[in-house]
């Protein structure tokens, strides 16, 4: 699999709607068509740099209930309109065709039990991310950099214990990160630690050049977790999203990580803890009694059922599961919910890995090195319509810009005018650079990624409106992932014109504007842009965010992309799944945004089952 395969393909991992692939993958999976009938999200403001607020070094003890009230096995009081105890169960399907060795993410990304699979949730994370995708404390309580932005210091909750009753130290930690550096191991993951921001001796260790001893990662006490980088990394806390503490004295007794698919071996110390695994048929968590930590849940129990995807959407409705994501959604399952009115009501929209699809060139070689020609390109795209027409409003917005609504220092607002619609322009540019009416253009070949058929609509559109607008022949031609991908990544590209996507590893620009750089996947090559995007993403200055949006004004202006629409994912929930985590967020998604019900989302502490469920279910969950 492709490094870049994160939130399509790391939902795999952690069973979300989206860290659903990282940044480039997600070219081979289906699309669904999800339901016209919602609003696009809104535009969200630029996210500045969040300093995390520590939450209580201890949980809050319970109050005393008030009478009637439903309390659950933490002694959290869930609010008025919340079902009984025994509904107190979300019950969602896990594809029964992919791998499922692990719940654990620092086990296996990639073997998780496929799109939609529930996991990480018996381990806390050092960090976790809130709706607004802004990182919080976790098993961190609090951290730290040195002046040279390369030694971290995370000072971690005291009061997390194993389920069987030993303390959670930072040993536990540095046992966990030995373990995925590992190459007895061979993680799956293994590339996500290396640059940007590597952890120190990372790359050698997971070569087998350097002892495990050798990590960047520490204790200096019981509870003092230490972490070096290679080069100066802001984003360090950002990526520790990935980072689901395993036992020790578990490791060292079992000799890998595998022990947490064992009910009967594993323990935990985060919100849940695993009570049947058996891959082809169930998987059930139940709330970890032992809980210390301060990520309380309110759901009792999470089960998942086994099921095919073509067969999932029947079982939503006759009432076997509470959700189905987006990603298991079939074309004709969307049809049905564009239909009914009710059905159509329990959409919720995600950013999922806020991908955008955008065209690009080759830019060192005639017509494309030519900025007029690019930027003449980049004023053909009608994105509104093609949205209305072919995407749908809930399967995408338009794209004026990289960055994506929600994600930190975008600025879709401000970039908006600099890739307008504009072919009047765009045939300006073009006389200007000689080709007036096309006369002289050679003819195209658009190449695209092994897209789906609604993909490839699309590209046929674009290319028709280039032909019509400007006089130049554009052929579509939907190439296989590693022809295209081998294509691509020649040195120098064998790509004239393609159109693909682009999604995150980690939230911070410099993942995403990264791959803009002279070494990254294309072949624009722009001394100014690297300097700005390099500085900034060894930069500590809070102003760095600000040099990110210069640094992508720069990118649009230069167009070595035109940018066409960023994908929103829509999943579809029963309406007695409720809570604070549905009410929308920054970009105005009210969708469980990544990373979804696991221990590095603080969505676990606000979803229940309402009264509500009572109508659908005629008796509790198994």
């Amino acid at each position: 699999m492709n490094r870049r395969t994160f939130l399509r393909a790391a939902a795999i991992g952690i069973g979300s709607a989206a860290l659903a692939a990282c940044g480039g993958g997600g070219g081979t999976t289906a699309p669904t068509q999800p339901p016209a009938t919602l609003p696009p999200p809104t535009t969200a403001p630029t996210l500045a740099p969040v300093q995390p607020t520590p939450p209580p070094t201890a949980a809050p003890a319970p109050t005393a209930a008030p009478a009637g009230a439903v309390t659950n096995s933490l002694g959290i009081t869930l609010p008025e309109n919340a079902a009984p105890l025994e509904h107190q169960t979300f019950v969602v399907y896990f594809d029964i065709t992919a791998d499922f060795t692990s719940p654990n993410q620092m086990e296996t990304i990639y073997k998780s039990g496929g799109f939609g699979s529930i996991t990480n949730l018996t381990g806390d994370t050092l960090v976790r991310l809130n709706k607004d995708f802004q990182v919080q404390p976790a098993a961190a309580l609090s951290w730290s950099s040195d002046e040279t932005g390369k030694v971290w210091t995370f000072n971690l909750d005291p009061n997390l214990v194993w389920s069987d009753g030993t303390p959670v130290t930072a040993e536990d930690f540095v046992a966990t990160f030995r373990y995925a550096a590992d190459p007895k191991h061979a993680w799956d993951f293994a590339w996500y630690y290396s640059a940007p921001g590597a952890i120190k001796n990372w790359d050698k260790c997971v070569a087998g050049e350097l002892p495990l001893e050798e990590l960047g990662v520490t204790a200096k006490d019981k509870h003092t977790l230490v972490i070096e980088t290679e080069t100066p990394a802001p984003f360090l806390p950002a990526k520790l999203v990935y980072s689901e503490v395993l036992s020790a004295a578990k490791l060292k007794e079992y000799g890998s990580g595998l022990y947490t698919a064992d009910p009967e071996k594993t323990i935990s110390c985060g919100p849940y803890i695993l009570k049947e695994f058996k891959p082809r048929e169930r998987v059930v968590f139940e709330i970890n009694p032992t809980y210390k930590g301060t990520n309380r849940p309110r759901i009792e129990r999470v089960v998942q059922i086994a099921a095919r995807p073509e067969a999932m959407f029947a079982g939503y409705q006759a009432g076997e599961v509470d959700r189905v994501t987006g990603e298991q959604l079939q074309t004709a399952d969307n049809e049905i919910i564009a239909r009914d009115p009710e059905l159509s009501k329990q959409v919720r929209l995600t950013a999922g890995d806020f991908r955008t699809d955008y065209l690009f060139f080759d830019c060192q070689n005639p017509p494309f090195n030519d900025v007029r020609v690019r930027r003449a390109f980049s004023h053909i795209v009608d994105r509104d319509t093609l949205i209305r027409t072919i995407i749908t409003p809930t399967q995408g917005i338009p794209a004026y810009s990289f960055l994506m609504p929600g994600f930190p220092a975008s600025n879709s607002e401000g970039l908006k005018d600099i890739q307008r619609y504009d072919p009047e322009r765009g045939r300006a540019l073009l006389k200007e650079a000689g080709y007036e009416g096309g006369k002289g253009f050679p003819k195209l070949t658009l190449w695209l990624r092994n897209e789906p058929q609604i993909r490839q609509a699309l590209a046929a559109a674009i290319a028709a409106a280039i032909t019509q607008e400007y006089g130049i022949e554009v052929e579509v031609s939907n190439k296989d992932f590693k022809t295209f991908m081998d294509a691509l990544n020649a040195k120098p590209t064998q790509i004239q014109f393609g159109m693909v996507s682009y999604g995150i590893d980690f939230l911070d620009p410099s993942n995403m504007l990264g791959v803009w750089l002279s070494t990254g996947r294309h072949n624009w090559f722009n001394k100014k842009f690297d300097e700005m995007v390099l500085s900034a993403s060894e930069s500590t200055d809070p102003n760095r965010i600000k040099v990110f949006q210069d640094a992508e004004r720069l990118l649009c202006e230069e167009a070595p992309a035109v940018f066409i629409y960023h994908r929103t994912v829509a999943d579809i929930y029963k309406p007695y799944v409720v809570g604070e985590c549905f009410e929308p967020n920054i970009a105005g998604f009210s969708g469980l945004q990544w990373p979804g019900f696991t221990s590095m989302s603080d969505s676990l502490q606000t979803l229940y089952m309402s009264n509500e469920v009572t109508k659908y279910r005629k008796a509790p969950p198994r």
